[in-house]
C-alpha cells in the first residue's frame, strides 16, 4: 500500500490514510472469526460488525470501506451480556457487617466506582443494581449515561423495600441506631409500602426491589419466613405498575415465593425454596427466576458471623437442587449473581452452574442475553443486530463448546467505545 524502498515510509500515503481515519473516527469495524447469534442460536462465520455513534449499523460478511478495524482474530463476538442482580456498593470482605455504622454514602459511591469498572471490564454492560443506601446507584447510573467514569448501564433500585426488623432492616445494633422509614425502604403496612414505591420513584429508580422472605445475610433468626404480607406485596407491586416500573422480589422460602408470584412481581431472586406450586405459578404468569447460583460455592463463609454462616450452610445446598428442578420444568431464568456476596467482576462464573444444572450453554448464554434484557425492559441490547446499542464482547474460543470461555473476556466494547 505504501509503495517505497526498504525500510522507508511512503509519507505522503500515510497521511492520507491518518486523514481518512479521522474523517471516519465515529464509524468503526469489529472483525472475528466467528459472531454467536444468540436469538437464533446460530454461529455466524466470518462476521464484520459495523458500528457508528455508539450503535450497530449494519453486520456485514466481506471486508467494509476505509473505516477504522478492530480486528479480534480467533474469538466469538457475543452481546455485552446483562447481570440482573447486583449490589456495586457491597462486599463481603473485612468487617462488612458493621460498615453500614462507619461509613457514608461516600464510601458507598468510591466503592461502586471502583466495582463497577471491574463489572464492565468482566463483559457486563448493563446490571441492575438491587438495593443500596442513599440512592448511590441512582447518582451512578447518571454517572455512566454523562461519560464521566465507566461502568455499565445501571438500572437502579434504590432502597430495597421490607418489613422492620426485617431483611431489609439493618438489625444487630443497639436500639436507636439506623431508623429509617418508608423513604429508605423501611414500610409496615400497605399505605407505607405505597409510600416507599413513591419514594424509590421519586429519587430515581428505575425498577423496585421489595422482599418477600427472610435472607441469609440479616439477624432476622429465619432465613425463609414470608416477611411482606400478601396485602403488602400487592401493594408494592400495584404502586409500581401504575408508574410503569416493574417489581422483582427477594425471596428464598416457598411460601413468599407464592405470594410474590401470585402479587405479580416479574422476578424471583434466588428462590432457594421454590416447591412445584411455586414452579406451576411462575410458569402461568410468565414470571423470571434469578438463581444467583454460583454464591453457593463462592460465598466467603468464613468471613461470616457464626448465625449468618449457619443460615448460608442451611439453604444454599437447597437452592442449586431447586434450580434444577426449575429449568426442567420450564420456568424463564434471567442471570443474576448477586455480586456483593461474591467478589465482583467474577459474574460470568454463574454461565457454568446453569450448564451443571441441564441448560445449554446457548441457553445459559440467553439468560444473560435476550432473556435478561426482556426482564429488565430494555429493548435496544441482548443482541448483535442492526439499530442495536454496540454493546459488544469478544471470548477466544468458541462459548457453545465451552461456556466457562465466558470467564475470559478479552474485549469489550460499551456505547461504541472500546473499554478493554
Amino acid at each position: 500500500m505504501f509503495a517505497c524502498g526498504p525500510g522507508e515510509i511512503d509519507v505522503e500515503a500515510w497521511r492520507a490514510v491518518g486523514e481518512r481515519s479521522r474523517a471516519n473516527r465515529s464509524k468503526q469495524a469489529i472483525h472475528a472469526m466467528r459472531m454467536l447469534d444468540v436469538r437464533s442460536g446460530v454461529m455466524v462465520d466470518d462476521p464484520w460488525i459495523l458500528v457508528e455513534d455508539g450503535k450497530i449499523t449494519s453486520i456485514e460478511h466481506e471486508i467494509p470501506g476505509d473505516i477504522r478495524v478492530i480486528e479480534l482474530g480467533d474469538s466469538t463476538l457475543l452481546p455485552g451480556l446483562i447481570d440482573c442482580h447486583v449490589h456495586l456498593s457491597g462486599s463481603l470482605e473485612g468487617d462488612f457487617v458493621n460498615r453500614v455504622v462507619h461509613e457514608s454514602a461516600v464510601d458507598d459511591a468510591m466503592h461502586t466506582v471502583a466495582n463497577a469498572k471491574k463489572t464492565l471490564d468482566a463483559g457486563f454492560t448493563t446490571v441492575r443494581n438491587v438495593g443500596c443506601s442513599d440512592y448511590v446507584d441512582v447518582a451512578l447510573m447518571n454517572a455512566v449515561e454523562r461519560g464521566e467514569i465507566e461502568g455499565p448501564w445501571i438500572i437502579p433500585a434504590g432502597y430495597s423495600i421490607g418489613i422492620t426488623g426485617g431483611h431489609a432492616d439493618e438489625t444487630g445494633f443497639r436500639p436507636g441506631l439506623l431508623l429509617r422509614g418508608p423513604e429508605q425502604g423501611i414500610a409496615d403496612g400497605p399505605d407505607e409500602c405505597r409510600k416507599a414505591v413513591r419514594a424509590q420513584l421519586k429519587y430515581g429508580a428505575k425498577v423496585i426491589k421489595c422482599i418477600a422472605t427472610a435472607g441469609v445475610l440479616s439477624f432476622e433468626d429465619s432465613v425463609g419466613a414470608q416477611q411482606l404480607s400478601d396485602e403488602e406485596l400487592a401493594a408494592v407491586v400495584d404502586e409500581a405498575t401504575r408508574h410503569g416500573v416493574k417489581v422483582c422480589a427477594h425471596a428464598h422460602g416457598a411460601k413468599g415465593i407464592l405470594a410474590a408470584v401470585k402479587a405479580g412481581v416479574a422476578s424471583i431472586e434466588h428462590g432457594s425454596m421454590i416447591d412445584e406450586a411455586c414452579i406451576a405459578e411462575m410458569k402461568k404468569r410468565g414470571t423470571y427466576l434469578v438463581p444467583t447460583s454460583y454464591l453457593a460455592t463462592g460465598i466467603d463463609l468464613e468471613n461470616l458471623p457464626p448465625k449468618l454462616r449457619s443460615k448460608a450452610e442451611s439453604i444454599l445446598p437447597l437452592a442449586r437442587k431447586n434450580l434444577t428442578a426449575a429449568m426442567a420444568a420450564g420456568v424463564k431464568i434471567a442471570f443474576g449473581t448477586d455480586a456483593a456476596v461474591i467478589p465482583h467482576g467474577v459474574n460470568a462464573r454463574e454461565f457454568a452452574v446453569y450448564v451443571e444444572c441441564g441448560m445449554s450453554p446457548l441457553d445459559a448464554i440467553r439468560t444473560a442475553t435476550i432473556n435478561a434484557a426482556d426482564l429488565c425492559g430494555v429493548k435496544d441490547r441482548g443482541e448483535l443486530a442492526p439499530g442495536m446499542l454496540a454493546d459488544i464482547v469478544a471470548v477466544p474460543g468458541n462459548p457453545l463448546e465451552d461456556v466457562k470461555l465466558l470467564e475470559k473476556i478479552s474485549f469489550v466494547m460499551h456505547h461504541g467505545k472500546q473499554v478493554r
